[in-house]
C-alpha cells in the first residue's frame, strides 16, 4: 500500500511521519533500521490493545524482533502522576536502555504519557508514534510535546521530547467511534483556520466525505495537517512564538475542559472547535475579521455534526468571569498576561496579549446565556 513521508526537519532531532494505509501490518520492516538490538516495549491502552497489539506484535516479530508490551486503562485519567510512575518503572523492570526504543501505541493520551515517560527514563530513551486516533495523527503524535496533567490544568508537566518516528496509518481510523472522530476533526479544521484558506476550503466541500470513510479523502487531510505542523514545529521548536498559533482555540478549549472536569462531557477536539468558534466570534467583535468568517466556521461545524457552542455542552457551565479565570490557568500566560490566537480572516491567525478583558467577558457571558 502506498504511503507518503513528511520530514520534520529539526536538525539531529529530524525525523519522518509517514502517513497511509497499511503502515500497522509493516511497522516492523519501517521500525527495524532504528534499532541497536532486535527488542522493543509497546505500551498502549486496553481498548486499542485489543484492536491493534496482535497485528504491531505480528508485523515486529516478522522482523525477528522481541516485543514486551505494557497496557494501561483508556481515558485522560491516565495522564497523570501514578501511571507515568507505572511506565517508567515497568520500563525499567524491562532493562529498556538509552538506545532501545519504546513504542506509544494509541492516543494522544498514550503518546504524551509515553513520550514523557521516554523523556525522563535514562534522561531520554528514543520512541516511535503509532498514533490510533485521529486526533493523535494531525496533532499530539507530531512536534514532541509530552506530558501530563495537573489537578490545575492540562499539561503542565511535562518536557520536549521528538520522535524517532511517526506512523499514521489510516486504517486504524476506521475503529473509531464516530464521536471521537469527529473530535479529531476539530483539530483539523483549526490547521485550516490558522494558515491555509484554501484547506479550509477544501474540508468545507469534503469533510463530510472525509468523515464517512473515504480513506483517499483520509489520507489528504492527516498530511496536509501534518505538513502545517512541521512547518511551525521547525519554525519555533519549543514554542517562543509561531508554534503558539497552534493553540488556536485552545485557550477558551483548556478552561471549559476543566470546567466539564476533563470528562466525556467535553471531548478536547470538541472543545477546540468549540474555541476556535469562540476565537472567530472574538475577532469579529474586535474588528478584526469579517462578520462572515466566524459564520462560515459555525456553519461548517454545524454541517461536520460537530459542537459548535457552549449550548452544545451536556450540563451547567461555570459563569463567565469563573471561565475567564480558568483561561488564566493556561500554559499560554506570559507575565500575567493571557495570549490568544485571534484572526484577520479564515487562513489569516495571529498571538496577541492585547485582548481587553471586558470583551472576553462579554462574548462568554453571552454565549452562556444563548445556552
Amino acid at each position: 500500500m502506498s504511503h507518503e513521508t513528511v520530514a520534520v526537519n529539526l536538525g539531529e532531532r529530524s525525523y519522518e511521519v509517514r502517513v497511509g494505509s497499511g503502515l500497522l501490518a509493516q511497522a516492523g520492516a519501517h521500525i527495524a533500521p532504528f534499532l541497536a538490538r532486535p527488542r522493543v516495549a509497546v505500551v498502549s491502552d486496553a481498548t486499542v490493545a485489543a484492536l491493534h497489539l496482535g497485528t504491531l506484535t505480528q508485523a515486529l516479530m516478522a522482523e525477528g524482533i522481541e516485543v514486551v508490551s505494557l497496557e494501561l486503562p483508556p481515558g485522560e485519567g491516565t495522564k497523570s502522576w501514578p501511571h507515568l510512575t507505572r511506565v517508567t518503572e515497568w520500563l525499567l523492570e524491562q532493562k529498556i536502555e538509552r538506545r532501545d526504543i519504546v513504542i506509544a501505541l494509541g492516543g494522544g493520551v498514550i503518546g504524551d504519557l509515553v513520550g514523557f515517560a521516554a523523556a525522563i527514563l535514562r534522561r531520554g530513551v528514543r520512541f516511535v508514534q503509532i498514533p490510533t486516533s485521529l486526533l493523535a495523527q494531525v496533532d499530539s503524535s507530531v512536534g514532541g510535546k509530552t506530558g501530563i496533567n495537573a489537578p490545575q490544568g492540562k499539561n503542565l508537566i511535562g518536557a520536549f521530547h521528538q520522535p524517532t518516528q511517526v506512523l499514521a496509518d489510516i486504517d486504524v481510523l476506521g475503529t473509531m467511534q464516530p464521536r471521537d472522530f469527529l473530535s479529531g476533526y476539530g483539530e483539523v479544521v483549526k490547521y485550516g483556520l490558522l494558515g491555509d484558506a484554501v484547506f479550509f476550503d477544501w474540508l468545507e466541500a469534503n469533510g463530510p466525505a472525509l468523515a464517512a470513510g473515504d480513506k483517499a479523502l483520509r489520507q489528504y487531510a492527516v498530511r496536509r495537517s501534518v505538513e502545517m505542523k512541521a512547518d511551525i514545529v521547525e519554525r519555533d521548536e519549543t514554542e517562543q512564538g509561531d508554534r503558539a498559533l497552534l493553540n488556536l482555540g485552545h485557550t477558551f478549549c483548556h478552561a471549559l475542559e476543566a470546567a466539564t472536569g476533563y470528562s466525556d462531557r467535553l471531548l478536547h477536539g470538541e472543545g477546540v472547535a468549540i474555541g476556535c468558534a469562540l476565537a472567530f466570534d472574538l475577532s469579529a467583535r474586535l474588528g478584526l475579521c469579517s462578520q462572515e468568517d466566524p459564520s462560515r466556521v459555525s456553519a461548517h461545524l454545524a454541517a461536520m455534526g460537530m459542537k459548535a457552542r457552549l449550548r452544545d455542552i451536556p450540563g451547567d457551565l461555570p459563569d463567565a468571569q469563573s471561565l475567564l479565570d480558568l483561561m488564566g490557568q493556561d500554559k499560554k500566560v506570559v507575565d500575567g498576561q493571557l495570549r490568544f490566537i485571534l484572526a484577520k480572516g479564515i487562513g489569516a491567525s495571529f498571538v496577541t496579549a492585547d485582548v481587553p478583558a471586558d470583551k472576553v467577558l462579554t462574548l462568554l457571558d453571552e454565549a452562556l446565556k444563548e445556552s
